[in-house]
């Protein structure tokens, strides 16, 4: 069988762990960062890395080949 490509956009997104999750960052940390945009709690908390919806883990997986 030939080798199968990896999905560029998916692997600068996605990461999987040795148990095989698949850890993901946050969204909405782009702009309106300061004033009228996001408080700080709001902000702190999208710094911290999250686990993808297990609904999505199986379509990243086939995305990422060999990670």
């Amino acid at each position: 069988m030939p080798k199968l490509k990896t999905h560029s956009g998916a692997k600068k997104r996605f990461k999987m762990t040795a148990t095989g999750k698949v850890k993901r960052a946050h969204a909405n940390k782009r702009h309106l960062l300061n004033g009228h945009g996001k408080t700080p709690k709001r902000k702190r908390g999208l710094r911290k890395a999250t686990f993808a919806d297990q609904t999505n883990v199986k379509a990243v997986k086939l995305l990422l080949p060999y990670k």
